[in-house]
């Protein structure tokens, strides 16, 4: 399975380069799946039905999200039609969306994708550690999926690399 992770996507610039990217990176570089944080596409404050609808024109298969994820009022009732759009797994029970799903790559292969947020400097959710970790102890490698995707949206390094050492 070949990923391709496009990691922060901001405003109309930074979404032209993206799609332009993935259509290319999918052609030539033969990516099965591509995953993208939406979270700052729309002006650096949340995003849209519509540019998710851009996105996954342009081939994006996941777009995960952030702190700025509610920004754009639009996007609530969105959640609720459009599996490929998550919001963090750690919100509280009954947020609208998401925060992990399975996929299915254009390969057959089949990925499942968690969305999480820490906390340093950012909104008091639930637990990351914990919560990618009871996750984690329902689905393994290899029986529930070929890969296992972790989007972490963060602010301090030190909680990125703790978490990521945590996941090593």
């Amino acid at each position: 399975v070949r990923l391709l992770f496009c990691g922060d996507v901001v405003g109309q610039s930074g979404r032209k380069a993206m799609c332009a990217t993935v259509k290319r990176a999918k052609g030539e570089l033969g990516i099965d799946f591509v995953v993208a944080n939406g979270e700052n596409a729309a002006g650096g404050f949340g995003i849209t039905p519509a540019i998710c609808e851009e996105f996954f024109d342009a081939g994006v298969d996941v777009v995960t999200t952030g702190n700025h994820v509610w920004d754009q009022r639009e996007v609530i009732t969105y959640f609720e039609q459009e599996q490929r759009l998550l919001r963090p797994h750690n919100y509280p029970l009954g947020t609208p969306g998401a925060g992990a799903r399975l996929f299915n790559t254009t390969s057959g292969g089949r990925i499942i994708v968690i969305n999480v947020m820490l906390r340093l400097f950012m909104d008091p959710l639930d637990d990351p550690f914990q919560c990618v970790t009871q996750f984690l102890k329902g689905h393994r490698l290899s029986k529930s999926a070929d890969a296992i995707l972790v989007d972490v949206h963060g602010e301090a390094t030190s909680e990125k690399q703790a978490i990521a050492h945590m996941l090593d």
